[in-house]
C-alpha cells in the first residue's frame, strides 16, 4: 500500500523517480538539497515507492504523547539533543545496536540558508563504518532518487569532491537558500598553517 502511495503522490507532483536501493542493510542517506517543508513528503514519497523504509531524527520533544507513535510510524526517531554523548555518538550507537538501519540526515541542517554542510552525516557514517547513499530532490528537472554509494575513505576533502560533483547540479525548491557544499573540515584544513620549511644549504 505505501508503495503505491509514494508512487501515486510521485506522479500526481510530476517527478520522476530514479536509482537503486543498495543492498547493504546499514547506510547513511544524504538527503539535499534541503529548502522546504515538502522535501520530507518528497522524500518519504520516493522511499515508499522504492519499498525502503528511512529513519529520520527528531528532537526528542515532538515524541511526546500521541504525535509520538504517528512521527515514529513515518521513520522518526527521538533524538536529546542535550545528552552529553552527542548525537552523532547516539547515532554510531543505534547503527550498533542495529540490524537493519537507513538514517537520512539532511547535511544543511535546516530549511534556511547556511555558510555550509554540517559534518554529521560524515562523522555518523565513519564512526558506524557503513556508506552514504546520495538521495536527492532536484525541483528543476523532477527527479529524486538515489545516486551513487561512496564509501568514505577519511580523505574529508576527496570525499566531498566526490559528493559535491553529484549535488553541485541539484537545485532545491527554493535555490537561493542553498549553500555551498563545505565541511568546516574542509575549510580548517586550507586554513591551517603550513609548515615551515627547512633552509636548503648550498
Amino acid at each position: 500500500m505505501r508503495a503505491w502511495i509514494g508512487r501515486s503522490l510521485l506522479k500526481l507532483f510530476g517527478w520522476r523517480l530514479e536509482g537503486e536501493v543498495p543492498s547493504t542493510a546499514k547506510f547513511v542517506f544524504i538527503a539535499a538539497p534541503h529548502t522546504s517543508n515538502w522535501d520530507l513528503v518528497f522524500m518519504l514519497a520516493a522511499a515508499w515507492a522504492m519499498r525502503v523504509r528511512i529513519h529520520w531524527f527528531g528532537k526528542h520533544t515532538l515524541f511526546a504523547g500521541p504525535m509520538g507513535w504517528v512521527l515514529r510510524s513515518f521513520g522518526g526517531l527521538p533524538v536529546d539533543r542535550r545528552a552529553t554523548r552527542g548525537t552523532v555518538a547516539q547515532a554510531v550507537e543505534l547503527f550498533e545496536r542495529s540490524d537493519t538501519l537507513r538514517l537520512a540526515v539532511p547535511p544543511e541542517g535546516s530549511r534556511s540558508h547556511r555558510g555550509r554542510w554540517q559534518s554529521g552525516f560524515y562523522h555518523i557514517a565513519r564512526g558506524a563504518g557503513v556508506p552514504v547513499v546520495t538521495g536527492f530532490l532536484d525541483y528543476a528537472t523532477r527527479r529524486t532518487g538515489l545516486g551513487p554509494t561512496i564509501r568514505l575513505s577519511g580523505d574529508v576533502a576527496a570525499d566531498m569532491d566526490r559528493i559535491r560533483a553529484f549535488y553541485e547540479p541539484m537545485r532545491g525548491k527554493y535555490p537561493q537558500l542553498q549553500g555551498p557544499i563545505r565541511l568546516r573540515e574542509e575549510t580548517v584544513a586550507e586554513d591551517a598553517p603550513a609548515a615551515p620549511v627547512a633552509p636548503v644549504a648550498f
